[in-house]
């Protein structure tokens, strides 16, 4: 079976590049330069947009992708030496106010009214920017990688408004070409619109997007076509410092107070329109939100995203190599346990077909932990083949300097060097309906100790009704990346996955159907250790509203210890079998309304014939667009012989966000995690006093539940300017 399926997938490797044709090709908005000055204000009274070519008669997605849009949306687009600029009325279908959740930044998109642009200023339907913003005027904005997702954790320095009228609202944009990366000298860029109006809960897109894709795919953009080439904007470079004052304090311990007075900060520096050189020194991320806590009940490590500023732009050229729990790189890692000193990195586009990457770390020695310091080396490069596949590699290499460790200290010992090295091919079909890749890595230590491989494959056929997926990983028990996130190894696995859904003629449900998955995994001796297959069936109406019925099986053979709590220090021995039956719930409610709730339920089997139940939910109540409140609870019940017995954690977090403009934030939040017994408490104000300037007041806690006492402390008062020169 494993040979068949390697031979489909070089025949449609073979046959791709043959599929180069762009869908939407013949969606084209024609832009000359503007007629006359742009003020920013959401109104249509500058001769420049009146001039302008008008894009309209969008397409509808869902809930239907045969027709045109119900709901009138006109966009205009002119530019000047140094600015893009883009107009946009959406126009309302029925009456009644807009429905958005805030004027927070970078909203929920399902639950906002709102407009996005998604650029290719490349036109290689793989990588590029996203700006919008909902009805309220809350912006957003992200870098767009793998043909169609956007990393909203990206900031950059653009200005709009939006203005209300009786029958629409109107978005104006101005977007420097400094904050943008683009090939010199292309003149027909990709580029599409997309518009969500809840209250018909339509979704369109002014170049057609079939309905099992997101409006965001960048392989169905139509056309900008510019009168002449994109000014170059001569030199940019951009200085981001920033100055910060506060403290922090380990009270559990019994610490003094640490002051901190620290400057640092960024500089962006463009080597061409498409290839840029970031470099940092003394980095600070105390304003970047802390990680969602969560029950681990998991026996490896769980993933959190990166969120560092820093390392986003161009990430998807390191951290998108791989599988997502087969990463040879993972940012995360870097400053986890040291701080940096300073880093470099050079990525963007050497013209069409490449794109390179080179990141340097360099991170500060811990004398408590006996840690040396150490350095952190990326590279990458990606090559286009045929319409939107390319061919990868990676290296990374963590070294540690002037390190010699001493075998017989009690202090921990840490390796010379850990390296890797990568080979990948991604498939993205021309239509998308074909995806998937084949990689292999190999790790390098010293003496040898950490010399292992991975080879893994997938290949993924996505259509109107019918979705599968095969995939296939093998890691060697001596594969490691320091640098990375592989929290397994030592194992083979293949998991297909089929799903269809139904798109029923109904007012009321929007498509419902089935989904079916199996993942087994067997050792490197070729023993069976696991198998994990569901059976789930899903609904969702047209109000936005889903609903989802699962039932399950698992079977583990442990091969390490493993307490099933997480949180007892009691073990179940390796080698033990077990295996059990469970199903859940899972609902979410429509988004128009104020008043919004989630909840999941899970009962069934668990480890060593034991049980557990599970029941989580989220109700939020909105003041549109002004406050948001929500309160998320999850709670987990284990019963399990002795000596365990019973065993039970919550896990609350009530969350309040206020914001008194679109540049003016406050945010509060409180984690309580029963399972590692801490109370956290994160207090956020942000004033946005100018583009991608910044002042933030931060307040961090974390307390013991009981008797409350206080374990630490933190409070940092941080300002940030991004200067043009």
């Amino acid at each position: 079976m494993l040979k068949k399926f390697i031979f489909v997938v070089l025949i449609i490797f073979a046959a791709n590049p043959l599929a180069a044709q762009k869908i939407n090709d013949s969606y084209r908005l024609h832009m000359s330069k503007a007629s006359s000055s742009i003020q920013i204000d959401g109104l249509l009274d500058e001769q420049a947009w009146l001039d302008a070519e008008v894009a309209t008669d969008f397409f509808m997605i869902t809930p239907m992708d045969t027709s045109f849009a119900q709901v009138r949306t006109d966009v205009r687009m002119t530019y000047d030496d140094e600015n893009l600029y883009l107009l946009v009325e959406n126009f309302h279908a029925l009456p009644g106010p807009y429905m958005v959740e805030s004027l927070r930044r970078d909203f929920n998109f399902g639950k906002n009214d709102n407009f996005l642009l998604f650029m290719d200023p490349f036109d290689d339907q793989t990588n590029g920017f996203s700006f919008g913003a909902n009805a309220a005027g809350a912006q957003w904005d992200g870098i767009m990688y793998n043909g169609g997702s956007v990393d909203l954790s990206w900031d950059n320095k653009w200005t709009s408004k939006v203005t209300n009228y009786e029958d629409k609202w109107v978005f104006e944009a101005k977007i420097p070409f400094k904050s943008i990366r683009y090939k010199k000298g292309i003149t027909e860029w990709g580029i599409n619109f997309s518009r969500l109006d809840l209250k018909t809960t339509e979704k369109s897109s002014w170049a057609p997007v079939p309905r099992q894709f997101p409006s965001a795919s960048l392989a169905y953009t139509g056309i900008l076509v510019w009168d002449q080439a994109p000014p170059q904007v001569g030199a940019n470079i951009s200085l981001i410092p920033y100055a910060l004052g506060g403290f922090r304090q380990n009270r559990f311990e019994g610490e003094d107070p640490v002051y901190r007075k620290e400057i640092g900060g960024d500089a962006k520096i463009a080597l061409t329109s498409s290839l840029n050189l970031d470099l940092t020194v003394n980095p600070d991320f105390s304003q970047v939100e802390v990680d969602r806590q969560v029950t681990n009940l998991d026996r490896f490590e769980l993933f959190f995203p990166e969120r560092r500023q820093f390392f986003l732009e161009n990430g998807d050229l390191f951290a998108s190599f791989g599988y997502e729990r087969i990463r040879p790189f993972f940012s995360r890692r870097i400053g986890l346990n040291a701080p940096i000193q300073f880093g470099a990195r050079v990525s963007g586009k050497i013209n069409k077909d490449w794109r390179i990457g080179a990141m340097n770390m360099q991170t500060g020695g811990v004398e408590k932990e006996a840690l040396p310091s150490q350095n952190f080396t990326v590279l990458a490069v990606q090559r286009r083949v045929g319409a939107r596949s390319n061919i990868g590699a990676i290296f990374v290499n963590k070294q540690s300097l002037n390190y010699n460790p001493d075998l017989n200290s009690e202090a921990p010992i840490y390796s010379q060097f850990n390296r890797n090295v990568g080979l990948e091919y991604n498939l993205a079909t021309s239509n998308n309906l074909w995806t998937g890749k084949v990689m292999g890595l190999k790790s390098f230590g010293p003496d040898n100790s950490q010399n292992g491989f991975v080879q893994a494959a997938n290949l993924k056929y996505t259509a109107g009704n019918l979705t599968w997926e095969w995939q296939h990983e093998y890691v060697s028990d001596e594969y490691t990346a320091e640098v990375g996130y592989v929290p397994r190894n030592g194992y083979f696995k293949i998991n297909p996955k089929i799903g269809y859904r139904w798109f029923p003629k109904s007012e009321k449900i929007l498509n419902h159907g089935p989904d079916v998955s199996s993942t087994s995994y067997w050792n490197t001796s070729g023993d069976y250790t696991d198998n994990a297959s569901y059976i789930a069936y899903n609904i969702k109406w047209r109000s936005q509203s889903t609903f989802m019925l699962w039932t399950a099986y698992d079977f583990v053979v442990l091969q390490r210890p493993f307490d099933p709590t997480n949180y007892s220090g009691e073990i179940l021995p390796a080698g033990t079998k077990h295996e059990w039956f469970a199903w859940g719930t899972e609902y979410t409610s429509k988004p128009q309304s104020v008043f919004t709730y989630a909840f999941s339920t899970r009962m069934g089997g668990y480890y060593a014939d034991g049980d557990r139940y599970n029941v989580s939910g989220e109700l939020g109540y909105r003041f549109q667009p002004y406050v948001s409140i929500t309160m998320n609870a999850n709670y987990n019940r284990i019963v399990l012989p002795e000596p365990w017995n019973r065993t039970n954690f919550w896990l609350v977090g009530p969350r309040v966000d206020v914001t008194m403009t679109n540049t003016l934030f406050f945010t509060a939040f409180v984690q309580y995690n029963e399972q590692i017994e801490n109370i956290n408490l994160n207090t956020r104000f942000q004033w946005r006093f100018k583009p991608a300037s910044d002042i933030f007041l931060v307040y961090t806690d974390n307390y013991l539940p009981a008797p409350f006492y206080t374990k630490n402390r933190s409070l940092v008062l941080k300002f940030t300017y991004w200067w043009n020169l």
